[in-house]
């Protein structure tokens, strides 16, 4: 079986520390609809976090 990851779309946005909360709330509430977010900081501006939406 064969899993494929389809990146819908990306956004750098402020860095916040609740910022985990949001994306843990949109992965629990929408992984039913395959959908898959995640969160991480952005290699070139630590100020910044790198917000990506994937279909699975």
């Amino acid at each position: 079986m064969e899993s494929k990851i389809e990146v819908l779309a990306t956004v750098k946005i402020q860095q916040s520390p609740d910022l985990y909360k949001v994306v843990d709330i949109l992965n629990r509430t929408l992984k039913h609809d395959d959908l898959m977010f995640g969160l991480a900081l952005d290699q070139e501006d630590k100020e910044k976090a790198v917000f990506t939406i994937y279909r699975t």
